[in-house]
């Protein structure tokens, strides 16, 4: 799904999370006027297209209702015109009563993402939310009522919460079939109420290795279940990456593949352990993925089997999911890990 962004940080937001800087992660400084957006709209769109355009950042349908119809009313002549397929934002899971939703729907809205973080009520409270777990639940009944897609938001590792935390996290959301997720491990952000904790040593993030192992299983829960994950971690930007910005926790500018690279670790290995191949042959797309991030999973399969190789070989079929849940039976071990050949003449 193509996007086209505009951020409104922290606009609609009653108070500030724990863990929430927008300022940063978004480097904006200030929303938009709905004007602005209309004009940047006349320039970026396509005479026709597909997509959604995006209100990121804040809690879109916690803001005045004028201001949200001027946002919105300004969007809907490019939709009726096909220059894009709708509107998508994001909000909070106590801003989608019944009121709001009717808003949505009569004003060309298509997708919302709902920023649950955890259904752990304990770890909302400390996260400072102003809701329960409940709410998530409801709204996404009030959503799919108005024919709306729903995308659920989570982030392990707040304070209170741990790996059993996020596993029971994601089974709730999974429960409730969103059309897609995003998994956002948290970390500490300067000027936030995580960093205080953080000095006082009452937090400790997650480690990145910890989060990458974490992270990699929750994907595989979800692409077993059939919802995709659009986004792992914090998008990089040169704000985040330049050191003042986090101050600790598993932010890495890769992570994604740092999380998918973890699967293929996984899946490679359980299978040469299995069946003594140390060729594998994968798709080119997944090539990168398969190899690790700076060829890490290529060294440590190197130094686990000896010597190992990973090469693209036409169009193979993309099961790292399949294999990393070591579900053998749904493969065919023999066409995607061989023995290496006797000579290394083809290695040169």
């Amino acid at each position: 799904m193509v996007v086209f962004p505009f951020f409104i940080p922290h606009c609609g937001c009653a108070q500030r999370c724990v863990f929430c800087q927008q300022n940063r992660i978004t480097s904006v400084e200030t929303a938009p006027s709905p004007a602005e957006v209309t004009r940047c709209l006349e320039v970026m769109l396509p005479e026709r297209g597909v997509g959604e355009v995006a209100f990121y950042g804040g809690s879109f349908t916690m803001l005045d209702p004028c201001l949200q119809e001027a946002y919105l009313a300004g969007v809907v002549p490019f939709v009726r015109a096909g220059r894009v397929a709708g509107i998508r934002v994001s909000t909070r899971p106590d801003g989608c009563d019944n009121e709001r939703v009717a808003r949505l729907r009569a004003f060309n809205v298509t997708t919302v993402e709902l920023g649950c973080q955890s259904f752990s009520d304990a770890v909302l409270r400390k996260a400072r939310r102003g809701h329960d777990a409940s709410a998530a639940g409801e709204s996404v009944m009030r959503l799919r009522n108005a024919g709306l897609r729903v995308g659920l938001q989570l982030m392990p590792g707040l304070p209170g919460g741990d790996g059993d935390e996020a596993r029971r996290s994601l089974a709730r959301a999974l429960d409730l079939e969103p059309d897609f997720l995003r998994l956002y491990p948290a970390v500490v952000l300067a000027g936030t109420g995580l960093e205080q904790a953080w000095r006082r040593g009452d937090y400790v993030p997650l480690d990145l290795d910890d989060a990458v192992e974490l992270c990699a299983e929750l994907l595989w829960h979800c692409h077993d279940q059939g919802v995709p994950v659009i986004r792992l971690g914090l998008q990089s930007s040169p704000e985040l990456d330049r050191g003042s910005t986090v101050l600790a926790g598993p932010y890495h500018p890769a992570f994604g593949q740092l999380v998918r690279s973890r699967l293929w670790r996984r899946a490679l290995e359980s299978t040469a352990t299995a069946s003594g191949g140390r060729r594998a042959k994968v798709d080119f797309a997944d090539l990168s993925d398969a190899m690790g991030h700076r060829r890490t999973n290529l060294d440590y399969l190197s130094r686990r089997f000896g010597h190992f190789e990973i090469v693209s070989s036409g169009h193979q079929v993309r099961q790292c999911f399949v294999l990393a849940g070591c579900r053998h039976d749904m493969m065919s071990q023999a066409r995607y890990l061989q023995p290496l050949p006797p000579t290394t003449d083809d290695h040169s």
